[in-house]
């Protein structure tokens, strides 16, 4: 025999406060949100019809509960039946008509919120001619419905909803809490709310005014100062028609964490559904924050955010190209307003630039860039010396940009984030465009080598020099170059730095990885570092005059260690062992005698 489920009311409750509602306070949205349907079935019918909402809370109505009166359509005793005392039937929701497009509430639930709030909850409803029906539901599940007498009840269609408290929810109806609530909620709604005599709507929203493009610019930013608490950088208008969206983008005045998302204010017809929506905006677009007012995006069960579906995602997509287009007339009309715009949000749109073209010849024509020549835009770079040469990191750039400048080598600073990928991106814009990453090779070519009979000269101190930092794995290089003030340089290739830190992770390694790691490295003999002496450097040329190969070691020493520090380079135990013994050396033979 089948059998019916028996559904605990106060079960469900819980389930609602704890798992679908992040809040109480949605009792009031509800409540509004019934109300306003109830008023546009009505006026669906009756166009002259008044549409009014009024909130009474317990210190207005002198008997300890809260009301809600609508000028609404009412309900039928047929209706009170279907409505208010079953949870979930949607079609039947359907059948009678308050499910349409123009309606707010979809999901049949919304006066079961009340319950967070309210253990009993009545409802004193006329629909049209038709006697006043009384229908009366408690948090444990049961409710009673019955008629007014003939010449009792509502004189006027509509529909009054009284509330009576829980014992440990008095803030939630006091008259200030309902007045922020109510205002929060229903402020831009299309009709007239109150709580007592105090209106709390505001009219149409400010980006549907009529009127001038300064007057509704103006508005704007004055409804963002007053609602979001900023003077945005500039106003952003936004349109999406596939999803009934209106609205408009706020630029933030500063610059924000790309990983901390702005939380958006969504409007769903008018009602607000949330003020901290996410996934709005494509991820690129963190420097904006939006109001909108959509029609046609689904909110989820609890309407407090929206329900991620294909015209989400197309509607995040035209949203982005809007803001894109913003950037683009911004660079065509107003340069140093763009600039001025880079200068806080470069992150985004260099992230955009990452897979758009239009925002790469932006950044490519408007973005200064760290170079060893000065700042430069990348299209300045390449106008002033062709090729486009780059260290790939900060600490990179920092060991090689001055001798780099000296043996007239062009470099910019790709370090930062996201720089290495839009300069290797520019030969998707110009085939033309040539690209190369710095390598240590490239200065070691440009440098001059000593004539035969110098480095014949220099070969006892040389390999003295080796044999100090042969167990370091550097090999000792005497050349001769500009600036003639840096004494040394320590040179790192790329395949070097691999085998370095392949090496560093080897040895941390079990058996097992260890010998997986192997089959990763180079074969043949590995490529070492270089310590590259000056031999343009004063002091360089001193040293390599010393006979001393004890004292020559520790001066050798000395100077790579110099060298790792001067470049930025990691310091490993080896090396920080080395910097001590070689100064504690240098300092004993400075200060040698007798105690």
């Amino acid at each position: 025999m089948d059998r019916t489920f028996q559904v605990d009311l106060r079960g469900v409750v819980d389930l609602l406060s704890h798992h679908l509602y992040g809040s109480p306070r949605v009792f009031v949205r509800e409540l509004l949100q019934n109300a306003v349907d109830a008023i546009t079935a009505r006026r669906a019918v009756e166009p002259d019809a008044p549409a009014v909402v009024r909130f009474e809370p317990p210190a207005l109505t002198g008997d300890g509960t809260l009301r809600v009166h609508d000028s609404g359509i009412g309900l039928t005793e047929a209706q009170v039946h279907e409505l208010l005392a079953t949870i979930g039937r949607s079609s039947k929701r359907d059948e009678l008509g308050f499910a349409r497009h123009e309606f707010l509430g979809q999901f049949g639930i919304g006066l079961l919120s009340c319950f967070l709030v309210a253990d009993e909850i009545r409802v004193t409803t006329r629909c049209g001619d038709d006697r006043t029906v009384l229908w009366t539901g408690y948090a444990d599940g049961r409710y009673a419905v019955e008629l007014a007498a003939p010449d009792a009840g509502r004189a006027e269609p509509g529909t009054t909803v009284t509330l009576v408290p829980r014992r440990d929810t008095d803030r939630w109806f006091s008259v200030p809490t309902v007045t922020e609530l109510a205002r929060l909620f229903g402020s831009l709604l299309p009709v007239d709310v109150r709580v007592g005599d105090v209106p709390t709507t505001a009219g149409p929203p400010p980006w549907a005014l009529t009127g001038s493009s300064a007057a509704r610019r103006q508005a704007l930013i004055g409804y963002a100062q007053e609602t979001l608490g900023f003077v945005p950088f500039d106003v952003v208008p936004l349109s999406v028609p596939e999803a009934g969206l209106t609205g408009a983008a706020f630029v933030l005045p500063v610059p924000v964490n790309p990983a901390a998302r702005a939380g958006h204010r969504v409007y769903l017809k008018r009602m607000l559904l949330t003020e901290a929506a996410d996934g709005l905006l494509p991820d690129w677009a963190f420097f904006a924050q939006c109001v909108v007012d959509a029609s046609e995006l689904r909110p989820t069960a609890s309407r407090e955010a929206l329900y991620e579906d294909s015209l989400l995602e197309a509607t995040r997509e035209a949203l982005g190209d809007q803001l894109r287009g913003w950037l683009v007339r911004l660079a065509g009309s107003d340069p140093n307003r763009l600039a001025e715009f880079l200068r806080v949000h470069h992150l985004g749109v260099k992230a955009l630039a990452l897979h758009d073209d239009e925002m790469l010849r932006l950044v490519d024509e408007w973005w200064p860039m760290e170079t060893n020549t000065g700042q430069l835009t990348l299209a300045e770079f390449r106008q002033r010396h062709g090729l486009v040469r780059y260290a790939a990191s900060v600490d990179e750039f920092r060991q090689l940009a001055a001798v780099a400048a000296a043996q007239d080598l062009p470099v910019v600073n790709a370090g930062y984030t996201y720089d290495a990928e839009l300069v290797e991106r520019l030969p998707a814009l110009d085939r033309d465009v040539l690209i190369e990453r710095l390598e240590p090779s490239d200065l070691t070519t440009r440098f001059d080598t000593l004539d035969p009979a110098a480095e014949l000269a220099l070969r006892p101190f040389v390999t003295a020099a080796q044999r100090s930092l042969d167990r370091l794995g550097c090999e000792v290089v005497v050349r001769a170059y500009d600036p003639a003030s840096l004494p040394a340089l320590y040179l790192v290739s790329r395949s070097a730095a691999f085998q370095d830190q392949l090496e560093a992770t080897r040895e941390k390694a079990d058996e097992l990885w260890a010998g997986v790691l192997d089959a990763f490295a180079a074969s043949g003999p590995p490529e070492r570092p270089q310590l590259v002496l000056n031999h343009r450097n004063p002091l360089v040329r001193r040293v390599t005059t010393l006979g001393d190969p004890a004292l020559v070691g520790l001066a050798v020493e000395a100077l790579y260690g110099q060298a790792l520090l001067l470049g930025h380079h990691p310091i490993r135990p080896a090396d920080a062992a080395l910097l001590n013994s070689s100064f504690l050396g240098l300092l004993g033979r400075a200060v040698s005698g007798q105690e």
